[in-house]
C-alpha cells in the first residue's frame, strides 16, 4: 500500500541547492487502471496502481532498458519529464524518517512543482505538519495526479 500526501510547492529556490536529484521520464500505457512505465535515473520500472488518492495499492517491478524503450512507445498521451529532488523533512513521532520528493516538471507542464511525502501509516500522514514551502495541499485533487497530467497540459488543468 502506498500512503502519500501531495502539495504544490511554494518558493523552493534556496532549498534545492546541493540536494540529490534524478531525471524521470514516464508514460502511461493505461490510466484506468493506472499502468505506468518509468525511467528513474538509470533504473527502469513498470508500475500498476490501484484506485485512491491518499491510500492505494501499488505494484512496482523493475524492467530492462530494452523493455522500457519498447513500452514507452506504447504509451498514450503526454510523456512526463521531470527532475526529482529528495529532501529530508524530519521524523514522525515513531521515529520514521520522512523525505519530500520535489518534482520540477518540464515540457508542457513547465512551471509545475509538486511535493509528495510517503508515510508508513494513515496516522502518520494525518499527523504530519508540512513546512512553509509546502504551499497548497492537493492530495485529493485528481488534477495533480501524474496519470491526469499525462492527458492534460498544465494550461488545461486550471492553475497556469
Amino acid at each position: 500500500m502506498e500512503i502519500e500526501r501531495k502539495w504544490i510547492a511554494g518558493d523552493i529556490s534556496g532549498i534545492l541547492k546541493g540536494m540529490p536529484c534524478n531525471e524521470i521520464i514516464q508514460g502511461y500505457i493505461c490510466t484506468d487502471p493506472v499502468v505506468r512505465v518509468r525511467r528513474y535515473g538509470e533504473e527502469y520500472f513498470l508500475t500498476v496502481k490501484g484506485k485512491g488518492m491518499l491510500v492505494r495499492e501499488e505494484y512496482e517491478m523493475p524492467v530492462t532498458k530494452e523493455a522500457f524503450d519498447r513500452l514507452i512507445k506504447k504509451c498514450e498521451g503526454i510523456i512526463i519529464k521531470k527532475t526529482r529532488y529528495r529532501i529530508p523533512v524530519g521524523k514522525t513521532d515513531t521515529g520514521n524518517e520522512l523525505t519530500a520528493e520535489v518534482d520540477i516538471f518540464h515540457g508542457c507542464h513547465e512551471g509545475l512543482k509538486l511535493i509528495e511525502v510517503e508515510f508508513k501509516s494513515i496516522d502518520e500522514a494525518k499527523a504530519f505538519v508540512p513546512p512553509e514551502w509546502f504551499l497548497k495541499e492537493v492530495t485529493e485533487d485528481g488534477r495533480f495526479s501524474n496519470s491526469h497530467l499525462s492527458e492534460h497540459r498544465l494550461s488545461d488543468i486550471g492553475i497556469a
